[in-house]
């Protein structure tokens, strides 16, 4: 039998810990077709809107919705954002999604928190990455169908000198 030849049981262990490492962190083991894009990635905020909201009309919900964020980050790595909704939650009507936009980000859609008709007031916070200075969105789509969304201007200042 030839030494050169065998696989060890080493190789073997170190291979399929190599599979298994790659498949937690999401990479494809598959071969992509050209033009393939990753989900949400290098695409504008209105590709990506239209590609979850499908071209739906936002209303203003700014009598609605609290968006809670700095107006200036001084690192714009990790910015703390809470969304609350001031809506009656019933069963029939209740909010279903939340979503976080960041406007100047390359992948917009920061986040999203899923809701159902138990979750009992409607809030999520998270701490979020801002690029660069632009407009963070808080989506609300309701079980409905309903889009409301508000707005605010951050400014994320570089080593936080406010420039």
């Amino acid at each position: 039998m030839a030494e050169a030849s065998r696989v060890t049981r080493r190789t073997v262990l170190g291979i399929l810990g190599a599979v298994g490492v790659s498949a937690a962190a999401g990479v494809s083991l598959t071969p992509r077709t050209a033009g393939a894009q990753g989900f949400g990635q290098n695409e504008s905020v209105d590709a990506a809107l239209k590609r979850v909201f499908g071209g739906k009309a936002m209303k203003d919900g700014s009598g609605m919705i609290k968006l809670d964020i700095p107006l200036i980050a001084e690192n714009g790595a990790v910015v703390p954002v809470s969304v609350e909704v001031s809506a009656p939650m019933t069963p029939q009507s209740y909010v279903k999604h939340i979503y976080v936009v960041a406007d100047k980000n390359r992948i917009p859609i920061v986040t999203r928190a899923v809701l159902t008709p138990d979750s009992g007031q409607a809030y999520m916070g998270a701490n979020i990455r801002l690029g660069e200075t632009g407009d963070v969105r808080a989506i609300v789509e309701q079980s409905d169908g309903t889009l409301l969304q508000v707005k605010r201007e951050v400014k994320v200042t570089v080593g936080g000198c406010g420039g």
